[in-house]
């Protein structure tokens, strides 16, 4: 998935999918929509589910793509996000830039 993203190509295997657009890239977990990111922005969302794997590709496209010490995690069944060393509760479509 990440190869693809910093490639520029479309990708799918299994569950998970890259698309290019003229400006940006998105990413789709069970054909709902994860991520997006362009030239100066991650933005991203839970794809109305919260699970294991959502977070799991979440946090490995923010790894890969400029967000250093930048997560999504879980505690006491609610989703968070650690933004630049502070924690705020997870927004549907935060963008990092």
């Amino acid at each position: 998935m990440n190869t693809a993203i910093a490639n520029y190509q479309d990708w799918k295997l299994d569950n998970t999918e890259v698309v290019i657009y003229d400006n940006f890239t998105s990413v789709y977990l069970h054909d709902n929509l994860i991520a997006r990111l362009g030239e100066n922005f991650v933005q991203i969302f839970d794809g109305g589910v919260k699970s294991k794997t959502t977070k799991s590709r979440l946090n490995a496209i923010l790894q890969e793509n400029g967000c250093d010490g930048d997560s999504v995690f879980q505690k006491a069944h609610q989703w968070f996000l650690r933004v630049d060393g502070s924690v705020i509760p997870f927004e549907n479509g935060y963008t990092f830039s």
